[in-house]
């Protein structure tokens, strides 16, 4: 037996199985009934007004640059002087001399994000991370139920082997919406500088409307696919369950 070779404490191992017992319970309760309420959840998410906007223009915020007059320079003919006016006039000088770092002053104070588009990332995100975690806690079940290795009988094991790549998969494609959000910020925020630096130049400006427009698109995809995810592991999971559960009790006697 494995106690005598291998010398398990008897209190490690109670420790042990009752980790076992709470993941066991957590995941089948997850899959019986989290996943199906899930999934009617997002889906009725997806008919939410905030989420079907038809009208892009609704959803584009004000980018509150000004757009300055034009400085006129007659008398300066040395390129440097004209320069320098620049950043007396554009440049907090106080701050400079202090930091050595150009920082531009902005008229209206900070350059706020796009308010709609932050609320919906407010909602989606916690969505996306209740995904990650309850299949990282569905995978580790199934993991636990992998029975020893051995010489025959694997078509079961091959089945929660698939099950378990599966919920890799998802919690891989669920963590990459994690990454496009922050992407969008920077991609904005890059943006909205060249705006502040560059304000009389128009394409800049239409540009940081056509990222919001795609992020909002991106967004009700993403929650879509967390609605689908929570279908297909459901569905998966539910048509193996016996395989799942029990990969080996086949009637193996009646074989030989």
């Amino acid at each position: 037996t494995m106690s005598s070779l291998l010398k398990v404490e008897n209190e490690l191992k109670r420790k042990v199985d009752s980790f076992r017992e709470r993941i066991t319970a957590e995941a089948e309760d997850l899959v019986a009934s989290f996943f199906p309420k899930k999934l009617l959840e997002l889906d009725h998410f997806l008919k939410d007004p905030i989420i079907n906007i038809s009208e892009l223009k609704e959803i584009h915020s004000e980018i509150d640059i000004t757009v300055p007059d034009p400085i006129l320079l007659p008398n300066l003919h040395d390129g440097l002087e004209a320069v320098r006016l620049f950043l007396k006039l554009y440049v907090n000088d106080e701050y400079n001399q202090m930091t050595g770092t150009k920082v531009f002053v902005m008229p209206g104070g900070m350059m706020k994000s796009n308010s709609n588009l932050v609320e919906l990332i407010e909602k989606v995100k916690p969505e996306i991370r209740t995904l990650i975690e309850k299949c990282n806690t569905v995978k580790m079940w199934v993991q636990l139920l992998i029975p020893r290795i051995e010489d025959g009988n694997n078509f079961g094991v091959s089945i929660q082997e698939e099950t378990v790549a599966e919920l890799r998969t998802v919690e891989g494609e669920a963590a990459s919406y994690l990454d496009q959000i922050s992407r969008y910020y920077i991609t904005r925020a890059k943006l909205v500088s060249k705006i502040a630096k560059y304000p009389h130049v128009e394409d800049y400006r239409r540009t940081v409307t056509e990222i919001d427009e795609k992020e909002y698109i991106s967004l009700k995809i993403i929650v879509s696919e967390l609605r689908n995810q929570y279908v297909t592991l459901h569905d998966m999971i539910l048509k193996n369950i016996e395989k799942i559960k029990r990969p080996r009790n086949s009637n193996t006697d009646a074989l030989y």
